[in-house]
């Protein structure tokens, strides 16, 4: 019986292709304009994105990732990169596996369309994104439905939908954090996750209800699976237990927020003034938001939240590093090809 090959596409957010002006707005103005980024009706995102943010905001980012950037150009896709040849040679020659970006390049419909030319019989999507967001995920699933619907004959498609809990991501954060606490002692742990609109976890909540962005986050249920910021607590109690931290010496809380509205809280920048006007010395600060290092790891959570503490009397901030090309990484990727989704601890 003649064996056909899988294909597996690996998705990241995306990353400019220079650290220069235009290509900085290029992709700000393509990522912002998604609309399950920014969820206003199209002519305000328009307005919004092209006359207020793009322009104003793309000569400060780019100065930022020019400090990001590497002689190889942008660590995100770089570790990607690497990734891609790594789950390769893990999987073998039964599978063909591509890296996408959903914005800028190598684009999803690209990379599609080569797993579509090498006869694949089934495609596993997996996005890059341990918890689920519809900014996130539920984006990645969007442009590959939009892209599979033009095509005439179309394979068996699996999506993984989220890996916050699963063991090989608990295990590759816990071992990264603990060269750290083994070496010097933190007076607290900061758990810091990319933030959303909390209007955007409120729209996810089909009960109409039971959203209330407090202690409904803090265990999963069959009514909250699916929520951003409930996902995100639930990998800091998986990371607590393993890291044996006591109550009251780490804090979960939300970064990169923008504009005036609410996003999900606590907030990463409020809450290393508020540690460090209780007297808190020194910090270890996680992003498992985040598998791979990048703009908001290291320069938002490693330079800019560093400087913030110390500029409010904190003496040490310590960034934990992502999982970038780790074994457990890589392992955790060849188990979700090969074994699916792992479901949420209770």
């Amino acid at each position: 019986m003649k064996h056909f090959k899988t294909g597996v596409l690996l998705v990241n957010l995306g990353t400019p292709d220079s650290p220069e002006t235009p290509d900085v707005r290029k992709y700000l103005r393509e990522f912002l304009m998604d609309g399950r980024v920014i969820d206003y009706p199209f002519i305000p995102r328009w307005m919004l994105v092209n006359l207020i943010i793009a322009p104003f905001r793309s000569p400060k980012s780019a100065k930022v990732y020019k400090e990001l950037w590497t002689e190889q150009g942008s660590p995100l896709k770089i570790y990607g990169e690497k990734n891609e040849r790594q789950l390769q040679e893990a999987l073998g020659n039964e599978y063909v596996v591509k890296l996408a970006m959903r914005y800028q390049s190598p684009s999803i419909e690209s990379k599609l369309d080569e797993l579509k030319k090498a006869g694949v019989s089934r495609i596993t999507v997996i996005p890059f994104f341990p918890q689920y967001a519809s900014a996130t995920t539920g984006s990645v699933y969007e442009e590959v439905n939009r892209v599979i619907n033009t095509w005439q004959t179309i394979p068996e498609i699996r999506m993984v939908n989220n890996f916050y809990a699963h063991p090989l991501f608990i295990k590759g954060f816990v071992e990264n954090g603990r060269k750290y606490l083994e070496k010097e002692k933190f007076d607290h742990v900061i758990f810091s996750y990319h933030g959303v609109p909390a209007r955007q976890i409120k729209k996810g909540d089909h009960t109409g209800n039971y959203c209330k962005l407090g202690s409904c986050c803090n265990q999963i249920s069959k009514v909250n699976q699916f929520c951003y910021r409930a996902q995100c607590f639930e990998t800091t109690r998986l990371l607590v237990k393993e890291l044996g931290l006591q109550e009251g010496t780490y804090t979960t809380c939300f970064q990169s927020r923008l504009g005036r509205e609410e996003w999900i809280q606590p907030y990463t920048e409020q809450t290393i003034k508020d540690l460090a006007g209780k007297g808190i010395k020194k910090v270890l600060a996680f992003s498992p938001a985040f598998v791979a290092d990048c703009l908001e790891t290291t320069i938002e959570v490693g330079d800019e939240y560093k400087e913030l503490f110390e500029e409010n009397g904190g003496q040490h901030w310590q960034l934990v590093e992502s999982l970038n090309d780790s074994e457990n990484w890589i392992n955790l990727l060849k188990d979700l090809v090969e074994n699916g989704q792992l479901i949420a601890s209770k």
